[in-house]
Parts: structure tokens; sequence; C-alpha cells
């Protein structure tokens, strides 16, 4: 790699730029294409990145430096996703018994699935830990990974990856299973990956935007309130 280009790679606007012109190129294709899932702008952009610090051989560490503001901006774009819910509240209400019983069954078949997998390969109760608040948005599994003691960034990276994976493959399931409902199909994505799935829910309807948006703001909370209290016993 020349001088020049490694000055370029090592400019504090650097990973901010290439993040930004990807996204955008990506959000371009995926419109152009249809919308298909496999070509989701976070997922693509992800990939892209990934591949571009691989060949210039640009550390994560200072990647993440470079591209600080978006990472600050996290929480209100988190923030901002849960906006659809304020639109579908009475729904909400209305169905308060199915919300509730699609939220803990949801929980319990993620985390039940989870931690039943990892401890059968005998895994680490410090990468269990970390693997826990995967279903919830980047931010509160940040704070819930620093409250179970366990690894923030790879919390963070599990999670996302949880994410993208949700929005590329949960709308495609819910098809083949012909689930057809927005609100079921909102719910279920929210449910399972957070705010990137309800990026992705948006695409398909207000309104199963607004459920996914609910699901997200809803699974958030009581992983709160449950992970602190249930991981000494499923990582001990």
């Amino acid at each position: 790699m020349s001088d020049a280009v490694r000055t370029v790679v090592h400019l504090p606007i650097f990973g901010l730029v290439l993040t930004l012109a990807v996204y955008l190129g990506a959000l371009w294709l995926h419109r152009r294409t249809g919308r298909p899932a496999l070509l989701t702008p976070v997922f693509v952009t992800v990939v892209v990145v990934a591949a571009v610090l691989e060949l210039v051989g640009l550390p994560y560490a200072e990647y993440l430096e470079q591209v600080t503001v978006l990472t600050l901006l996290l929480g209100p774009a988190t923030v901002a996703l849960a906006l659809p819910l304020l639109a579908n509240g009475r729904a909400l209400a209305r169905s308060a018994g199915s919300v509730l019983l699609a939220l803990i069954t949801g929980a319990v078949v993620s985390l039940g699935v989870t931690v039943g997998v990892l401890r059968a390969f005998g895994t680490d109760p410090q990468i269990l830990r970390s693997v826990l608040p995967r279903s919830v948005t980047s931010p509160v599994a940040l704070t819930l990974a620093e409250s179970l003691q366990a690894s923030a960034p790879l919390a963070v990276v599990l999670t996302i990856l949880s994410g993208i994976l949700g929005a590329v493959f949960a709308p495609v399931l819910l098809s083949l299973a012909r689930v057809q409902d927005p609100r079921a199909r909102g719910f279920a994505i929210g449910l399972t990956s957070h705010g990137i799935g309800t990026s992705r829910a948006l695409d398909e309807s207000p309104v199963t935007g607004g459920w996914s948006s609910a699901a997200m703001v809803l699974n958030a909370l009581a992983m709160t309130l449950v992970l602190p209290l249930l991981a000494p016993f499923v990582s001990g």
C-alpha cells in the first residue's frame, strides 16, 4: 500500500466518509432492485466496510474512533424508531393479552434456545453472558453487558449481527410461513431483530413498522428487568 493511500486511510474522517458512502450506495441499490431482503442496506454496508477495513489494514479500534459521531447518534436513532409506536398505541392496548403472550413466548424461546445450545457446546460463561442481550437494541445491549459483567464489544457485535440476520431472513421466513397480518409480522421482526429489523419492517408498511417498534421497546424493557436476575443461573 502506497504512502498516499496509507495517509488517506488514517485520516480522522476516513471511516465516517467510507461508511456514509457505502450506506448511501447500498440504499440506492436496495431501492433500484425492489428492496430484496438480502440487499438490506445495513447488511451490505457491514459486509463492504468490513472488507475494506481488512483490505487496507485499518484496525477496528481506529475505525471506531473515526465514526464516533455515528456511535453518538445511535441512541437518538433508536428512540426515533420508537415513534411509530405512538401511532399504534390504541391497537396495542386492545390486543394487550395477545401482545403480552407473544412477548413472553418470544423471550422464553429466544433465551431457551440460546442458553441451551451454548451450554450444550460448553461455551465459556463470559461469552454466554455476552450473548444474552443479543435480542435487544444495541444501546440497551451495551448497558446490559456492563451490568452482567460481560464483554460489551462482543455483546454489541452479536446484537448487530442478530439484527442484520433478522432483517434479512425474518420477512422471508414469515412469508414462507404465510404470516400476512402486518401486526404479527411487525411484532415478530421487532422482537428478534430490534432496531435494524424495525427499519426493515418500516419498508413494508407503517403498521408493520409500528408493531415492530412496539416489540423492540417492550422486549428491551423486559430484558432489562429479567436478564440481571437470570444471568447468574444460566451462566454459572
